[in-house]
Order: structure tokens, then sequence, then C-alpha cells
């Protein structure tokens, strides 16, 4: 009986230091949930950002729909637009369309379309400081010289094509004119091996797909990656501000739809146009509060400039310059 009752109590201390190592790592697991998943992620945003349930799930529908146009998945758009009864314009369709035919060309190492394409915008592409059509000249004329000494005669035919860059692009034209007295030694064991490089075809690709993006007022990248992408740097940051705000039970702080509570910093990919903030209220400008230059130079906000205001003068914070308040022009960055 003793030896049984020494067994059953081993057994039992064996259990309960087993269970106790299990029992730490399993309720870390709750801890380790509510750390990364909150359920009133929706808190932190207004219903007011929203005129109504239908516009907000119309906005999102549309924004899926333009991210399938833009990454290619054409078929996947258009039965999304079926089921969602949601109606796109062929206007809308027509530039994705014809970006993904000739990108789909160019990554099967066919230039014809993206050629015929910069040839019928050139001008556009000229005001836009682009160098899409010489590149896609000059890798054609690399085509050319892979096929070896046979192809001399036609590279030689095509590198008329290179005349109207000549100006811009001298430098680079005398490099592959250079590389013909190499051609029947084999390009590839001369000092002209890197215009074999394959990376030309995905340099070539984002070059078509920037520039051509520039051309059709498209966005380059798909602008619900981008919101997802700041939204994964943003949430965390208004979450903790959201529990302090309700902690110290000041909720009427954040109650404006159209701005944030602090500034969050989405790095310098996240900079599409300038942001000017009035040195003496502290707040970002926009449309309703615009930025004013006054006569001495310095910039203020409208706000800002109607509370200077005395007597029908205005004394410049910084200089101080004395002036009349109508003198003050808006500025647009």
């Amino acid at each position: 009986m003793s030896q049984c009752c020494r067994k059953i109590k081993d057994t039992v201390q064996k259990l309960a230091s087993d269970h106790k190592d299990i029992h730490s790592s399993v309720s870390r697991v709750g801890k380790a949930i509510d750390r990364n998943f909150d359920s009133e992620i929706c808190g932190v945003v207004s219903d007011a950002v929203w005129d109504s349930r239908e516009k907000q799930q119309q906005v999102l529908q549309m924004a899926i729909v333009e991210h399938l146009y833009q990454q290619g998945m054409l078929s996947v758009a258009e039965e999304l637009c079926q089921e969602s009864t949601l109606n796109v314009d062929l206007d809308f369709k027509q530039p994705f369309l014809e970006l993904n035919r000739i990108l789909e060309a160019l990554h099967e190492q066919d230039l014809g379309p993206a050629l015929e394409w910069a040839v019928s915008h050139r001008q556009r592409l000229l005001e836009l400081n682009s160098s899409l059509e010489f590149k896609l000249h000059r890798l054609h004329f690399i085509r050319l010289l892979a096929g070896g000494p046979e192809k001399q005669l036609e590279a030689l035919s095509y590198a008329r094509h290179f005349q109207p860059f000549a100006r811009l692009h001298q430098r680079e034209i005398q490099v592959m004119m250079g590389s013909l007295v190499y051609l029947r030694l084999g390009l590839e064991k001369s000092p002209y091996c890197h215009l074999l490089d394959n990376s030309h075809w995905a340099e070539i690709c984002e070059t078509f797909t920037r520039d051509a993006c520039s051309l059709l007022g498209l966005s380059v990248e798909s602008p619900l990656s981008v919101s997802f992408a700041s939204g994964c740097v943003a949430l965390p940051v208004l979450m903790n501000i959201k529990a302090v705000i309700e902690q110290r039970q000041c909720t009427g702080v954040w109650s404006h739809k159209d701005e944030l509570p602090i500034e969050i910093e989405l790095g310098m990919k996240c900079w599409y146009h300038s942001v000017f903030a009035c040195p003496i209220l502290r707040q970002q400008t926009s449309d309703s509060n615009p930025p004013i230059k006054l006569i001495c130079g310095h910039v203020i906000s409208r706000d800002a400039l109607n509370k200077l205001i005395n007597g029908g003068k205005l004394k410049c914070p910084y200089c101080p310059m004395e002036q009349n308040p109508a003198d003050g022009k808006r500025i647009i960055f």
C-alpha cells in the first residue's frame, strides 16, 4: 500500500509539474490574442465619415474593383461587378484594359504593342520628360544584337530610330553602336555583356507602368493597397490614442471627421503633395482655411490672419510689419 501511495504521489506531482508548464503557455495565448486582435477596431473611425452605409459599401466595392483591374485580374473584377450590381463605365475600364494588354506583351518580351503605344503618345510623353520610347527602341536594338552577326545589317538599319533621341541619350547610343565591334566575337564575352542582362525587361515594365499611368491619369500603385499599407502603420497608433482618450474621459477631443488627433509618419513613399501647417495656430491648412502670403513674405493661415486683424490693420507676427489684410494673397502649394 505504501509503495502504491508513493507511486500515485509521484505521478500526481509529475502531472502537476507538466500542467504548470502547459498552463503558463496557455494563459499567455489569451493575452497575445488581446494584444494583436481588437474587435473594436472600427471605433477609431467616426460614423460621420460616411454619408451612409450604402455609400460606404459602394466606395469599398469600387476600390476593390479598381485594385483588381490594376492587378490584371479582369475576370475577377467583372464577376465582382456582376454580383455586387456595381455599374462601371467602359471609359473607366478602358485604360486598365489597355495597360494590362501591353504589360502582358512585355512580360512575353513582345515590344510591338508598347512601341506602337509610345509612338502614338510621343508628344505627351515628351512633355513628361519620359524616355520610354527611347528605352523601347534600345531594347529592340539589343534583341537584334543578341541574334549574332547575321542580324548586324538589320541592327544598323534599326539604329536610325535613335536619331530623334541623339541629343538627350548620346552616351547610351554610343555604347550600343560600340558593341557592334564585338558582335562576331560574341557580346556575352565582351565589355558590353551588360546589354544582354534580363533586368532590362523588368526595368522597361516599371518605366512603362509609371509613364503610362501618369499619361492616363491613373495611380502607379493601387489606392486600395496604399490605403491598406498605411492603415497597418496608422491603426496601432490610433488604437493607443483612442484608449488614452477613453481613460481620461475626454472623448470630445477627437470630433472632426477629416482630421486625426495626432500626426502619423507614413514615410516618404506616402508623400503625394506638400502640406503646410500654420505656424501661428499650429493647424494644417485646408481648402476652407488656405495659406495666405503677407506683403512681407511670411505665410500664415487665413484663420490666423483674421484673428490678428486689429482696427482694420494687420501686424505680421514675425517682422512685425503693419499692412492691409486685403493685400494678403492665397498660396497654392
